[in-house]
């Protein structure tokens, strides 16, 4: 019998090293479908606060006056109240369902604190949603420790959603211009 020398197998360094690329380009890719998940949920807050904002111009033009909570911060977290998403008792109250079908939610709704720029959760570990502040002539609209990705201290200060008045909150914030100055701070 003639015995045949066989080439063409792997050997166990040539699979550890092929196991450790995969396991490199698994890292890789799931750290970019977090870091893709956490611009949606964001990109999902700006919109939730324009949509909010539009509500909000239609409720004056209707009203004369934005929907008032008397000054004081309203939300749907238990920090601010646990006010419903609807109704004369919304964190916004009587913008929906007339002029908005339903108050939206943070997308991480209650779960605590937001992310720093080196990943850590935010001190204080606050939960994430969405306040509403007016005095029926301005108002102040922010979400409240939610924003993952754009840092409110990064230097990519987002367009006119960044506040400088909530600087260390991670929150964006959308306000009237009389508003601004007096109702900041985390």
């Amino acid at each position: 019998m003639e015995q045949t020398n066989r080439t063409d197998t792997f050997t166990l360094i040539e699979l550890l090293i092929v196991v450790a690329i995969i396991g490199i380009l698994a890292a890789l890719i799931i750290v970019s479908v977090t870091t893709a998940a956490a611009k949606a949920r964001d990109a999902r807050r700006q919109q939730d606060l324009r949509n909010m904002q539009e509500a909000l111009a239609m409720y004056y033009t209707a009203n004369g006056s934005y929907p008032s909570t008397n000054g004081n911060w309203e939300g749907n977290c238990s920090g601010f109240g646990s006010y419903p998403t609807s109704g004369a008792g919304g964190y916004i109250p009587g913008l929906a369902p007339t002029y908005i079908p339903n108050l939206p939610l943070d997308p991480r709704q209650g779960t605590p604190g937001c992310l720093q720029p080196n990943g850590s959760s935010h001190p204080g570990n606050a939960s994430a949603c969405y306040l509403y502040k007016s005095d029926g002539t301005d108002y102040k609209l922010i979400d409240y420790y939610g924003v993952e990705v754009d840092d409110a201290t990064a230097t990519n200060q987002y367009s006119q959603f960044y506040d400088p008045t909530w600087p260390n909150c991670c929150t964006y914030s959308l306000f009237t211009p009389g508003s601004n100055t007096s109702w900041g701070s985390c």
